[in-house]
C-alpha cells in the first residue's frame, strides 16, 4: 500500500511519501525542549517525509551549527527550516529584552502586575530574561541569511508574508511554503510567490486561525490551482491523510502527532497533556505570544483571561511572560508553561518511533484508498 501513497508534489520535493512534519518551536528558544530537534527533523527525513526544523535556537551560530548537523544525518535527502515572519507585529528596535522589558513596565503596568502575581501565586523565583535577541526586522532578515548561506532546501515562514526573500530563495533553488488560515491568506502567499500553501484550519497547535480543516482546505486547493497544497489541522492517522487528498491537497503538514513520538525533546509533563489529553482541553488564546495560538488548557491561560486585559502584540507578550514560564521551567512546573498542541491529542496515547508514526500514516492512508475503492461504485 505505501507505494501507492504518491503525490506530484512527492516529485517536487524529492521524498517519497506526501508527510511534511511541521516545524515546531518551543517558546524561549531552548534545544532543551524543542519539539523538532534535529534528531526528529532527520527521522522524518530518513524516513521518507519531509522534515522540517522549528526555529528553537538562542542565536544565529547555534542556528547554522543546527543546520549542518542536520545536514550530516540526512546527507542528501532534503529537509526544512521554519520560523516566524509575522505579517504584524510591535517593531522592536532594541537587540537587548531587558530595555524592551523595561519598556513594557512602564508603558503596561498592569500586565507587569498580572506576570509577578503569577509569580507570587505558585510560589517561583523569579527568572531572568533570556539572553536571545527580540524579534525584529533585522534579526528576521540575519536569520534568512543563514539559511541561505547554508542552502537550506526548504523554507516554511509559519506566519506572514515571506515576499521579501523569495526571490534570493528561488535563485539558489530554495523551495519555500507559506502559511494560510484562510484564503485571502493564500492569497497573499501566491502572490508572495511562494512554491507550496500550507491551508492550516483551527485544529491545529500552536498559531492557527479559526476556520476549520475540512472547510479550508478545499477553498484554498480551489482558489490557488494549480498550486500544490499542504492540508494541516487535526491531521495524525492515515484516514486523515486520505480524507487530505480527497479534498484536493497534495499532501499534509503534521505537527502534533509527532510531538508523540520518542524522538522530541518537549518535556514529558506536555507529552503527557498530549498523550492523555482530550480534544476539547486543546484551547485558543493569545496570551502564550501575542496571536492567536492552541495550546493545552492551564491555570495561566485561566489567570490571563480572568484578568480582563488584552494580550501585547509579538513579541511584546512573550517577552512580558518570559520571567514567569523560565521560572515554572527551573522549578519544573510545566504544568504552568505553555504546551502549544492540537485537537488530534485526544487521538493520541502512546509514544513511539517517528518511523513508526509516518509510516502508520503511509500503510492506513493506502489502505483507506483501497477500501474506498472497492466500497464506492
Amino acid at each position: 500500500m505505501a507505494n501507492g501513497l504518491r503525490t506530484p508534489l512527492c516529485d517536487f520535493l524529492g521524498i517519497e511519501y506526501p508527510i511534511v512534519l511541521a516545524g515546531m518551536a518551543a517558546g524561549g528558544q531552548s534545544q532543551t525542549t524543542a519539539p523538532t530537534p534535529v534528531k526528529l527533523v532527520a527521522a522524518v527525513s530518513n524516513a521518507g517525509g519531509l522534515g522540517v526544523m522549528g526555529d528553537n535556537f538562542a542565536d544565529l551560530d547555534d542556528l547554522d551549527a543546527g543546520i549542518r548537523e542536520l545536514r550530516g544525518l540526512v546527507g542528501d535527502k532534503p529537509f526544512g527550516v521554519d520560523f516566524l515572519l509575522p505579517a504584524t507585529r510591535a517593531e522592536v528596535t532594541s537587540t537587548s529584552k531587558h530595555e524592551v522589558y523595561a519598556d513594557i513596565r512602564m508603558e503596561y503596568p498592569r500586565h507587569v502586575a498580572v506576570v509577578e502575581e503569577l509569580i507570587a501565586e505558585h510560589g517561583l523565583e523569579s527568572a531572568e530574561l533570556s539572553p536571545s535577541e527580540p524579534m525584529s526586522t533585522d534579526l528576521l532578515n540575519r536569520k534568512i541569511d543563514v539559511l541561505l548561506d547554508n542552502k537550506v532546501p526548504v523554507f516554511a515562514a509559519a506566519l506572514g508574508d515571506p515576499a521579501f526573500m523569495t526571490e534570493r530563495a528561488h535563485a539558489q533553488g530554495m523551495k519555500v511554503i507559506g502559511m494560510a488560515g484562510a484564503v485571502r491568506h493564500a492569497e497573499r502567499q501566491r502572490a508572495a510567490n511562494v512554491d507550496i500553501i500550507t491551508a492550516q484550519g483551527t485544529e491545529a497547535g500552536g498559531h492557527t486561525g479559526n476556520i476549520s480543516t475540512m472547510v479550508l482546505v478545499p477553498q484554498i486547493v480551489d482558489a490557488v490551482d494549480p498550486m500544490p497544497v499542504l492540508a494541516a489541522g487535526g491531521i495524525g492517522t492515515g484516514r486523515q491523510v486520505a480524507a487530505a487528498l480527497a479534498l484536493g491537497a497534495q499532501g499534509v503538514w503534521v505537527g502534533t502527532a509527532f510531538l508523540a513520538s520518542d524522538e522530541t525533546n518537549i518535556p514529558s509533563d506536555h507529552q503527557e497533556q498530549i498523550l492523555g489529553g482530550r480534544s476539547e482541553n486543546f484551547t485558543l488564546s493569545k496570551f502564550l505570544s501575542g496571536k492567536q495560538q492552541r495550546s493545552y488548557q492551564n491555570l495561566v491561560k485561566d489567570a490571563w483571561a480572568d484578568s480582563g486585559l488584552p494580550p501585547l502584540e509579538m513579541p511584546l507578550q512573550g517577552i512580558l511572560q518570559e520571567p514567569f514560564t523560565r521560572a515554572a521551567r527551573m522549578s519544573g512546573r510545566y504544568d504552568l508553561v505553555g504546551n502549544p498542541s492540537g485537537q488530534i491529542s485526544g487521538m493520541l496515547n502512546e509514544s513511539r518511533p517517528a518511523r513508526d508514526i509516518l509510516m502508520d500514516m503511509v500503510d492506513e492512508a493506502g489502505a483507506t484508498v483501497e477500501r474506498m475503492r472497492s466500497q464506492v461504485g
